[in-house]
This record gives structure tokens, C-alpha cells and sequence, in this order.
């Protein structure tokens, strides 16, 4: 069992950034693909990015191209979602999300493990 920790959230002003953070208290995100997870209010919850056990990236959201980076640490037991130039469509839930093996996949049913989730809320 992978217990996992979002945080970071918070509220920002459109054109903002932040950093969202995922840890494994008490376990090791080595050996899963890690995924991050959007959930708008009343929409579903949407694959944003991945990142491999290698290392390799992902990011399922056209709209966010250009916008976010993922990243590990793997010596912290970490995964970053870095979120710059924030708009308000970037309001929700972020959570964060691993899978046993390595690759990554773009649907929540795919995952095996959630955090609770951090909320982001971009407005003025």
C-alpha cells in the first residue's frame, strides 16, 4: 500500500505560478510513474502529466503545453508539478497519482494509488 501527500495548493492571481508536490511518507516513488490529475469543479477529474520511473515526461493537456513542468526527485521521494502563467480554467483539485510499473497512462482508472488532493484556484 502507497500512501501519497499533495501539497502546494493555494490561491494565486491569473498569470501566477505554483508548485505542487507529491511525497510517499513511509514508502518509495522509484519504481511508479507518477501522474498529475485535475479535477475542475463539476467536471471530471482529467489527466494533466506524467512522469516515468526513467525519468520521461508527459503532458495530456493541450491547453497546458508550454505551461508546466514535471519533475522527480527521487533522493526526496518527491514529484513536482511546476504551474506558471495560471488562468482560471486552472481551478480544482490536483492530485497526484501512481501506478505499479513503469509507464504512464492518461485515465484515472489506470492509477493505483491517489493522494487526497490539493486545491488550486486561480482568480483575481
Amino acid at each position: 500500500q502507497l500512501h501519497l501527500v499533495e501539497f502546494g495548493g493555494g490561491l494565486v492571481h491569473p498569470g501566477g505560478s505554483l508548485r505542487l508536490s507529491c511525497a510517499a511518507p513511509g514508502g518509495s516513488l522509484t519504481h511508479y510513474a507518477i501522474a498529475w490529475f485535475h479535477q475542475a469543479p463539476g467536471k471530471e477529474r482529467e489527466g494533466v502529466s506524467c512522469i516515468r520511473s526513467s525519468g520521461e515526461t508527459t503532458i495530456y493537456v493541450e491547453s497546458m503545453k508550454g505551461r508546466l513542468t514535471i519533475s522527480r526527485d527521487n533522493a526526496k521521494n518527491t514529484v513536482y508539478l511546476q504551474m506558471n502563467s495560471l488562468k482560471p480554467d486552472d481551478t480544482g483539485a490536483y492530485y497526484c497519482a501512481a501506478r505499479l510499473g513503469s509507464s504512464c497512462r492518461e485515465f484515472s482508472y489506470e492509477y493505483d494509488y491517489w493522494g487526497q488532493g490539493t486545491q488550486v484556484t486561480v482568480a483575481s
